[in-house]
């Protein structure tokens, strides 16, 4: 070329800008490892790159041929900044199982060499293509890649330690191995260059494209955002705004049947996220659902914080967001009592504004539904690697004078809690391959990230994950009042899913253990989310119910008692929550009441529509 560019110079370009976009992002979400927080509690790092080399063999990249094995003498050898940085201290191995590592490693390593280019990637479905086995480089790589991914995680495994510790390990191990996987390479992933080839390089152009784009938007593209408009193809349930302040608009739902319950229904969604989770499309909409149901609904939806919010605590959720939803739906409906519901956060939030309501003698909520939420968070999973003393300090002295928690770093973090899922695969789809990737409600979701603010998230980490405050009577103070859950004696119900990571079966099934009334534990198929949105008629997963009034301490002595039920749980929450709704009454033929809570606009309102 006499050119100063060769025509592979953009390419080249882009995918560096991305890559130093995505360790930037990595770096939000790996900061709460030690030695990437800073040198001494509430003190930033110097390095801009800290957080990210916390997971990265110091003086080496993600190389998907090999990996530096741990040296016998000193048991960590060149991998010893990995495991190091991951623990926050030097840690050791068993002798005996590092040697047992070792020689097994040998041993493979001399099985693979003997079949060279014959060499088959297996029970990774990253490598199952067709390509793949007719790429023998690339096959190679990858069987190379599997063995050392194996042999690390057998390290990490043998890593001498405490439970934390350990954990701590195996979190940065994977995601290390995560990022090295030859199928995350365009000089290795066999169906990126097969495409590159059938197209004549338009997949290449395309991918380039996909970059460019979402290095514009600030994150990676997990959908086709363009096709979603909130209010007009998601959150689309019939309703009005009849209340506002500067924390949450109220909204009522539009009755879809001739009488209601009298005692109206309030939904109080996480304000980590968008309420319409809860209401995506009319076929999975649990809104829509106790709607149809005949009860008088209403869902709280959080304002996007701002800058005007920074300074906004935890007390002022509970005080002036949650309880006074409470009142304000009494208010409306002239109802004495109403029923509840909280979804993750959501209801962490309604589980403490009921413990300070009680604590003031007031028990204006007749039951309560918890989804997926943590109230003792002894079990968190792998979200506690996260949290120590000095992220927690860090995270104080961060917003001891206000501030924000942007919600795009939040997103980050629990996106690298399931990264093939969540990063790589749609890095080697939308990139590497030049797909666009479908559209997905739910995914759209996802992506609609909010802020919190920053005085908020400090005492949550600190009152809940670090701490575990909740669940000590009179030990967390809240809205002026002692929190203790044994005063909140009304009917609950419960529900964890399965594989949740992010609210942990052990840890949805623990409230249990926490509210002294008639309660009803259900734990569901699936995930946080596919848990949760699993309408009747979609006929898909199962729950499972135990013994009737029968919570044994422990989650895997429930299981082992419980019965499987075909199908989803919302059937037998409605059945729990009918009796406790009270008679049914003429449907309303107005919003709001008057001219104090009239329509301000419909559903489903301006706040929802704020971008972080």
């Amino acid at each position: 070329m006499t050119s100063g560019k060769s025509p592979e110079q953009p390419w080249l370009e882009a995918a560096q800008q991305f890559q130093q976009n995505l360790v930037a992002q990595w770096t939000q979400a790996a900061q709460a490892f030690p030695g990437a927080v800073g040198q001494a509690p509430g003190v930033a790092a110097a390095d801009p790159w800290a957080a990210f080399k916390a997971f990265m063999p110091q003086g080496s990249g993600a190389n998907p041929f090999g990996m530096p094995m741990p040296d016998a003498s000193t048991g960590m050898g060149n991998m010893g900044h990995l495991f190091t940085q991951a623990a926050g201290h030097p840690v050791t191995f068993d002798p005996g199982q590092l040697m047992e590592i070792q020689s097994n490693y040998l041993k493979e390593v001399g099985a693979l060499w003997n079949q060279g280019m014959d060499a088959k990637p297996t029970g990774d479905r990253r490598f199952a293509g067709e390509a793949w086995s007719h790429n023998p480089v690339s096959a190679f790589s990858a069987a190379a890649y599997l063995l050392n991914a194996r042999t690390l995680m057998a390290l990490a495994e043998a890593v001498q330690g405490d439970a934390k510790t350990r954990n701590r390990v195996r979190f940065a191990v994977q995601q290390w191995i995560d990022a090295s996987s030859p199928s995350n390479f365009l000089a290795f992933n066999a169906e990126a260059q097969k495409k590159a080839i059938d197209t004549q390089g338009e997949s290449i152009a395309k991918g380039v494209a996909n970059l460019l784009h979402d290095m514009k938007q600030g994150h990676v593209s997990m959908t086709d955002e363009s096709v979603f408009e909130v209010g007009k193809n998601v959150a689309t349930t019939e309703g009005a705004v009849v209340f506002e302040n500067e924390l949450f608009q109220l909204i009522e739902y539009k009755p879809l049947t001739a009488k209601v319950y009298e005692r109206p229904f309030l939904l109080v969604p996480p304000c980590i996220n968008k309420f319409y989770i809860l209401d995506l499309q009319p076929s999975n909409s649990l809104i829509r659902y106790s709607v149809e149901q005949g009860h008088r609904t209403f869902v709280v939806s959080w304002r996007n914080p701002d800058e005007s919010m920074s300074g906004k605590s935890w007390d002022d959720y509970i005080e002036d967001a949650v309880i006074k939803a409470i009142g304000v739906t009494q208010d409306i409906t002239g109802a004495k009592t109403i029923n509840a519901l909280g979804f993750c956060v959501g209801g962490t939030m309604l589980s403490n504004a009921l413990a300070v309501l009680a604590a003031r003698g007031e028990e204006p909520v007749n039951s309560a539904t918890f989804l997926t939420t943590l109230i003792d968070f002894t079990d968190t999973g792998i979200l506690d690697v996260f949290i120590d003393e000095n992220f927690v300090k860090y995270r104080e002295m961060q917003f001891a004078d206000g501030g924000l928690m942007p919600g795009r770093d939040l997103a980050t973090t629990f996106s690298f809690l399931r990264p093939n899922d969540l990063v790589w695969n749609y890095v080697v789809g939308n990139y590497l391959k030049g797909e666009s990737p479908p559209p997905f409600d739910l995914l759209y979701w996802n992506s609609d990230a909010t802020n919190l603010p920053g005085p908020y998230y400090a005492w949550y980490l600190r009152q809940t994950y670090l701490e575990n405050n909740l669940v000590k009577p009179g030990k967390a103070t809240v809205c002026g009042e002692k929190i203790d859950f044994r005063k909140v004696k009304i009917p609950v119900y419960l529900y964890g899913s399965r594989e949740d990571h992010i609210v942990p079966i052990g840890g949805a099934y623990a409230s249990t253990q926490v509210f002294p009334g008639k309660k009803r534990f259900v734990m569901g198929a699936s995930g946080h989310i596919a848990g949760v949105i699993n309408p009747p008629a979609a006929g898909k997963r199962s729950h499972w119910i135990g013994p009737a009034n029968k919570f044994p301490a422990d989650v895997n002595d429930w299981i082992a008692s419980a019965s499987e039920h075909k199908g989803s749980w919302w059937t037998d929450w409605a059945e729990w929550l009918k009796p406790l709704s009270g008679k049914q009454i003429a449907a309303p033929k107005a919003y709001g009441k008057g001219k104090t809570y009239s329509a301000i606009e419909p559903a489903p309102g301006r706040y929802v529509k704020a971008k972080a």
